[in-house]
């Protein structure tokens, strides 16, 4: 590739490449741009033109990239890295005028519990801006934020890489959750109870490889599993729906269920582990004024938040 091809090259093209990496869709590349499909679609031709080849092609209900665009994505992540980290890094991020969209990756658990007090404080500080959620696999996070397609990560992320920026926000715990009209369980749930009663299982992973799964095993306490689900919100549902079943979870999660009064919190039949709740970001974003407001935003908003809660 000689100089004068180089210079053909419009910087701005990287951000179409970009987006189309990540998307693989025409319509959702534009729409994560704030461009019209007519404009993305015109820009990806010149890319096309510029590298003589198709680089996208149509593959069922996606653009699928070809091995040229494959061959070109760790470069072009490499580039739009250094842009945001140089370059965006430096201008300063206003939030009571400025607009973003900030996304975070986190279970629908952690929608729960982090979006409705984030949302508030968004609304109250930096009323232009908004945000947007992603559930996705533990192993594709750190992806997600080298690229810049996700800001943070909120969760327990135990198997996350090293390579990350990590900040406890608060240590949390587990209890056991039953339905209100369940007069065989009472206050503190027995360990012959617990073995018996038919239970539901959260398990993000396909696996129960939580702490707490972790304790049962080590402690040979067996359970008779009824349903395993990768949805921490179905949980409530199945249990109004069948009275007979239990449920562990995160300590604040059951507290959010039993507001809606079809849970009540008992107490587990064994001493259960703590778990350390924090958010994650990628060097390559660290210094970013936006997201430096953000991390200490959220930081602010759970150093108080209450630890371990005992339940009585």
């Amino acid at each position: 590739m000689n100089i004068m091809h180089v210079k053909k090259l419009d910087l701005n093209l990287l951000l179409i490449m970009d987006a189309m990496l990540h998307e693989q869709s025409v319509s959702k590349a534009a729409e994560a741009l704030g461009v019209t499909q007519s404009a993305m679609s015109h820009a990806l031709n010149r890319l096309r033109l510029y590298f003589d080849d198709p680089l996208f092609i149509k593959t069922g209900q996606t653009m699928a990239p070809t091995p040229k665009a494959e061959a070109l994505r760790e470069a072009v992540i490499d580039v739009m890295g250094t842009i945001r980290q140089k370059i965006q890094s430096e201008v300063q991020f206003n939030p009571s005028t400025d607009a973003r969209e900030f996304t975070i990756c986190v279970t629908d658990m952690g929608e729960l519990v982090f979006v409705p007090p984030l949302l508030g404080l968004l609304r109250k500080l930096a009323p232009k801006c908004s945000i947007r959620t992603l559930r996705v696999p533990a192993e594709q996070i750190e992806g997600l934020l080298a690229s810049g397609e996700a800001d943070l990560a909120l969760g327990t992320y135990r198997a996350a890489p090293a390579s990350l920026y990590k900040q406890r926000l608060f240590m949390h715990g587990y209890t056991t959750i039953a339905h209100v009209d369940n007069k065989k369980i009472k206050k503190r749930i027995s360990l012959a109870q617990f073995e018996k009663t038919p239970q539901i299982v959260v398990t993000l992973s396909g696996k129960s490889n939580t702490p707490f799964d972790s304790v049962l095993e080590e402690k040979g306490v067996k359970r008779r599993i009824l349903v395993k689900t990768p949805h921490f919100m179905i949980v409530p549902m199945l249990i109004e729906q069948q009275p007979d079943l239990i449920a562990t979870v995160p300590n604040e999660l059951a507290n959010v269920f039993a507001r809606y009064g079809q849970i009540r919190t008992v107490l587990p039949p064994l001493e259960l582990p703590t778990f350390a709740i924090s958010q994650y970001w990628h060097p390559l974003f660290h210094h970013e004024s936006a997201l430096v407001w953000l991390r200490d935003l959220i930081k602010k908003s759970f150093e108080t938040y209450p630890n371990i809660r005992t339940l009585a």
